[in-house]
């Protein structure tokens, strides 16, 4: 793993923000085409809005002081068609533009997880999974308000008022001004405000997280049964909600943020029309020009529509500002460095033999740390087989890990078949390399689903004989479902011998040459060992086997036995060579020995 990983932290949200908003407008690129469209529906829109206060002008005016009872006609229905076309552009805007919102939004879940999917193995190991899941659902939920009409909102609001200060300006000038003289304290109250709401809604977003990370943990099978086991179901009961208190009071304090400032601007705007006719009378009296009663009254009409658009469009800043933070979060993850990758030109092997070399091998989680393996040089020649033991925290797991890429190598170098694993493509090694681990995941699926997620396309019978070989066919056959059982959440619905042979079953459907054994055996009692055993020698029948082992009487037939002792290896050889040669393999031997009466 690179060191840069460990020490990896986003950078300050306010010193990128530019180049967060470019980034965020980028999001919207792909649709552009259909956002073209909004824009002219928005238009359309705004400039049909604002025809209706000069038609009620002409009406007041002209058609009824006039008594002209056909163009009074016209032009009341051009104001009813004026509505009939608003509605149909504000349907079909909202339409495209949802759209469009939830494209960008399946886009960024979609990169978000591919770009998980993508990290090394020590990302998950230090990160929670609820912190993970909160990002995808809470994190990227919070935004669909934004997506999906925040654009929209924007520039038909920001459309309708500037065509509406037009058209105040036509009907006249001086009481635009008046109109206008506040906006610029308005624009600064909602900056004001948008600040303070994004600095909520990061805390909030990072308290959501933590309690999806509680929930995730405390509510899972095992968490329920250690939370019962240990009778901490109260203490969790009161800590979930301590910190969905918290929560409340910074919901509270998100929607309460800037909201009085916010009512004033709505006060004052709603007084607007007073100060209009106010204004309007006291320059009659002073003798300044005179102003029609349908000119006061389109103004008035104009001036009111200008107060719904301008109030949302601060609203909208207020709510992008806030949005920002969310976005910020996103592309956190979207910006972790990715360690483990494919070279530009990546090595393909059509036919694996399964030859694997640890070459001079050395490997450390950061460059401040101490190795966990130094000077590894191990061969296991094609359809051989290697166990690997020793004392707990002596590197035996992270040593397998390295054939698999889960981790890389900081030194040295680990091949397959002549090359490093670090110039094949993934899908070469995904199809080289199995894995059966002591803890055996089960998604909460039916056992046929568990099983063809090794091979999507195996038929029936491919799964009848992969679960006869790891003996498991019978009891499978023998539920009421079948292969159509579900196996609960984690796999609970089935013991802990099942589980390892469901595993088997899944790796033998696979057919991998090279097999990696993780202690699959260690937490198994005596009988059923005996029993997920055998399925493991059928599995690792012509196959490159590397066996990570606890108990030690699983790998006496290994073709080469290593005894890792702090990351370095202390002995090799036969398990009759070792047991000859008197050193630490002996001694875990005869360890194993004495233990043997309890299990």
């Amino acid at each position: 793993m690179r060191p840069e990983l460990s020490n990896w932290s986003p950078p300050p949200a306010d010193k990128g923000q530019p180049r967060q908003v470019r980034r965020i407008l980028g999001l919207f690129r792909p649709y552009r085409g259909r956002l073209a469209i909004v824009g002219l529906l928005v238009g359309a829109a705004s400039l049909v809005g604002v025809a209706t206060p000069f038609l009620l002008k002409a009406i007041l005016d002209t058609a009824i002081p006039e008594g002209r009872t056909g163009l009074l006609t016209l032009l009341a229905l051009g104001m009813i068609a004026s509505a009939v076309l608003s509605g149909v552009f504000g349907v079909l805007q909202t339409l495209i533009s949802t759209t469009v919102g939830q494209r960008v939004m399946h886009d960024l879940r979609t990169a978000v997880y591919g770009r998980l999917q993508r990290m090394s193995l020590a990302f998950f190991t230090r990160t929670r999974t609820g912190e993970v899941q909160s990002r995808i659902a809470n994190d990227i939920g919070g935004m669909q308000a934004t997506v999906t009409s925040t654009a929209t909102s924007l520039v038909s609001n920001l459309t309708s008022v500037v065509a509406t200060i037009v058209a105040m300006v036509a009907l006249d000038w001086r009481l635009t001004v008046v109109s206008l003289l506040l906006l610029p304290v308005f624009v600064w109250i909602s900056r004001r405000v948008g600040n303070e709401r994004k600095k909520i809604t990061t805390q909030r977003q990072k308290q959501m997280a933590a309690m999806a990370a509680t929930v995730t943990e405390s509510l899972s099978v095992s968490g329920i049964l250690l939370g019962r086991t240990m009778g901490r179901a109260d203490s969790l009961t009161k800590s979930f909600a301590e910190e969905s208190e918290a929560l409340v009071d910074l919901e509270v304090r998100s929607n309460m943020a800037g909201r009085w400032r916010m009512s004033v601007i709505g006060i004052v705007m709603a007084a607007m029309p007073a100060v209009i006719y106010w204004t309007a009378g006291i320059a009659l009296e002073l003798g300044g020009p005179s102003i029609s009663i349908g000119t006061l009254v389109a103004f008035v009409s104009l001036q009111q529509g200008l107060f719904r658009p301008t109030v949302s469009l601060l609203a909208t800043g207020v709510q992008i500002q806030t949005s920002l933070a969310l976005f910020q979060r996103i592309f956190e993850y979207l910006d972790l460095p990715i360690d483990i990758t494919e070279p530009e030109n990546p090595v393909h092997l059509d036919q694996v033999k399964g030859e694997i070399r640890f070459e001079d091998v050395e490997f450390r989680y950061d460059d401040k740390g101490a190795p966990i393996l130094k000077d590894i040089d191990v061969t296991v020649p094609a359809g051989g087989s290697l166990a690997v033991v020793g004392p707990t925290g002596s590197g035996k797991s992270t040593l397998s890990y390295l054939v698999p890429r889960l981790y890389d190598v900081t030194g040295g170098r680990v091949t397959l078949d002549g090359v490093d694993v670090r110039d094949l493509d993934f899908d070469t090694l995904a199809r080289a390399v199995g894995v059966v681990s002591q803890e055996t995941y089960l998604f909460h699926a039916s056992v046929a689903e568990n099983l063809r997620f090794a091979k999507p396309d195996a038929t029936d019978e491919e799964l009848y004989t992969a679960a006869r070989a790891a003996q498991i066919h019978e009891h499978i056959a023998s539920l009421p479902d079948g292969y159509d059982t579900v196996v609960g959440e984690r796999g609970h619905r089935f013991s802990g011998g099942e589980k390892q042979r469901l595993a088997i079953a899944r790796t033998i459907l696979r057919d991998p040459p090279v097999l990696i054994l993780d202690e699959a055996t260690s937490a198994l009692d005596t009988r059923t060992e005996h029993a997920v055993q055998e399925a493991i020698d059928a599995l690792s029948a012509n196959r490159t086997t590397l066996t990570i082992a606890h108990r030690l009487s699983t790998i006496r037939s290994a073709d080469q036995i290593v005894v890792l002792d702090a990351g370095q290896a202390v002995e090799r050889g036969t398990h009759e060579e070792l047991l000859a040669a008197e050193g630490r393999y002996a001694a875990l031997v005869h360890r194993d020995a004495q233990l043997e009466p309890t299990r």
